[in-house]
């Protein structure tokens, strides 16, 4: 198997960010973005997608905490499309649903190259901790964007933890799921023969 990592930076005036990501890892991660909640989801996005990650992000958090939200999104999903390279071999295609006590969130993915985003639900609270929750949809859309993947998102509960850490934990999964190497497959899994 070919070496599927990838190493990115985002340099803004409002952020400076720095992502790492082994897709063949073994869920390890060390994440600092100055919003705990935050970090604690990329923890959760690792463990349960079995990557190996690494986020510093210093942000602008005195404004809030959307541009630090948002372009940790962008950067990882860079780095994911870097790591996945051409896709040759890749399930391409994932659907998992993850419960959280009364919360559940689904996830659907195709990592087309073709971006697009749907997101069905509500958050119950406005935030959780210092993390504004539409901030996880956001988060989403952001990374679907970056990483040039189709990903349909449903999130039901009542409570805006569990909800957020329900869509954190599924995107995990699907991104596992697809991100996989298919043994039969040697090419791309696209008829055009590119994704």
């Amino acid at each position: 198997m070919t070496d599927r990592t990838a190493a990115r930076t985002r340099n803004t005036a409002e952020t400076e960010i720095e992502v790492t990501i082994d897709l063949d890892g073994d869920g390890d991660s060390t994440v600092d973005t100055g919003v705990g909640f935050f970090d604690h989801m990329l923890e959760a996005f690792a463990k349960h997608g079995l990557f190996d990650l690494t986020v510093r992000c210093d942000g602008d958090l005195d404004i809030d905490d959307h541009h630090t939200v948002e372009d940790v999104a962008i950067t990882l999903g860079a780095a994911i499309a870097e790591a996945t390279g051409d896709k040759r071999g890749i399930v391409r295609y994932a659907d998992r649903r993850v419960p959280l006590d009364e919360a559940v969130a689904s996830v659907v993915l195709d990592l087309s190259g073709r971006p697009r985003f749907y997101f069905d639900g509500e958050f119950s609270q406005p935030t959780v901790g210092a993390f504004t929750s539409d901030m996880a949809r956001h988060f989403a859309e952001s990374l679907a964007l970056n990483a040039g993947m189709t990903l349909h998102v449903e999130v039901t509960g009542e409570n805006a933890h569990h909800e957020i850490e329900a869509l954190f934990k599924s995107l995990a999964r699907s991104l596992d799921d697809a991100t996989r190497i298919d043994e039969r497959r040697g090419d791309t899994p696209s008829t055009k023969g590119t994704l």
